[in-house]
């Protein structure tokens, strides 16, 4: 199987948060032969691409330890690798069938991609107040949570930039992840965020664009506007345009490509 690692989020190497691409073609892999490549590659998400005879394509996202039901980054690196690898014409649509229903991707002109995601909605959640408090050893503005995730907003980027969760006990929360998220002080931005998410095998996401989803929603909530420049405070960083369009959240970022090589199994 042809295989690629992408940088997104981001259009320098090496930042951002990298994903596997797995192009499965005519071979047929089952979810236990998927999760091993996905441990293999130990990387946040590993997709697997297969296409369909209408044009779409398959997508399966595996973390190291259990497959998920939607990831952005991941997506947002398949759609480049299906333009670079002239799959698909540069203004063809990429469209995919997931767990989460049809997705998209649009090459924009300037080579930013945008993705064509649900919204998800955050629904307050104070009965989680003292114990989210406890694990993250700060004081909170918002607790709440969407479908997959705790949404958590902290008083400042500062507070959010330096927080030192701990991983254990942010594992035994009842959700896939938990975003800790602030309005922006750095320049160009509306706001900033960071994810966690040890129960699924990643202790922090580098780049979460799933996240998202429902970020825009909620600050859309707080600051009246709906789009957003917005910026994951992870080691490596990465960059998010953010549009919110009723039950749509359109995801714009940019990709790099670092490695391209052969799956042997």
């Amino acid at each position: 199987m042809q295989l690629f690692i992408v940088d997104a989020f981001t259009s320098t190497p090496f930042k951002g948060n990298p994903a596997a691409v797995c192009l499965v073609e005519d071979r047929v892999l089952d979810d236990a032969q998927m999760q091993l490549i996905a441990r293999e590659m130990n990387l946040s998400e590993t997709v697997f691409v297969s296409s369909r005879e209408d044009g779409t394509f398959d997508l399966c996202w595996f973390t190291p330890q259990v497959e998920v039901a939607l990831c952005g980054h991941a997506t947002l690196a398949t759609a480049h690798i299906l333009w670079e690898q002239k799959v698909l014409a540069h203004d063809q649509i990429a469209q995919f069938a997931t767990q989460s229903g049809t997705l998209s991707a649009t090459r924009e002109i300037d080579g930013w991609i945008k993705l064509d995601f649900p919204a998800k909605d955050v629904v307050s959640a104070p009965e989680w107040r003292v114990e989210i408090e406890r694990v993250l050893d700060v004081r909170t503005v918002f607790v709440g949570r969407s479908d997959f995730d705790f949404i958590i907003e902290l008083e400042s980027e500062e507070i959010v930039r330096n927080l030192k969760p701990d991983f254990n006990a942010l594992s035994e929360l009842p959700c896939r992840g938990l975003c800790v998220t602030s309005v922006a002080k750095t320049n160009g931005f509306d706001f900033v965020s960071r994810f966690f998410a040890p129960r699924i095998g990643i202790d922090e996401d580098l780049v979460t664009g799933s996240s998202h989803c429902a970020l825009a929603p909620y600050w859309c909530g707080r600051l009246n506007k709906t789009e957003f420049g917005a910026l994951q405070l992870s080691a490596r960083g990465g960059v998010l345009q953010l549009e919110l369009h009723a039950k749509r959240v359109f995801i714009s970022g940019q990709c790099v490509t670092t490695l391209r090589g052969e799956l042997v199994i």
